[in-house]
């Protein structure tokens, strides 16, 4: 049986490699953008909501979160 944990886990993978995806970036960009602005703990805290999304939604979503932490940053 898996676990909550394990679920978000699939659910963080499921969205990094389709922001990848979406943006056309290797992995290695893509972990780096996730990393940089802390994306693994914006969808691990709001799984509950973002999961019900659509794929389209949460990769806009993920982006526009990106966007505005770098603009934080600058």
């Amino acid at each position: 049986m898996k676990t909550q944990e394990h679920t978000i886990q699939q659910f963080v993978i499921f969205c990094l490699e389709s922001y990848k995806a979406d943006r056309t970036i290797s992995g290695a960009k893509a972990l780096s953008d996730f990393e940089e602005c802390d994306v693994f703990s914006y969808l691990s805290e709001g799984y509950e909501v973002l999961h019900t999304q659509g794929q389209a939604y949460i990769v806009a979503d993920i982006k526009d979160y990106i966007q505005h932490r770098k603009q934080q940053y600058s």
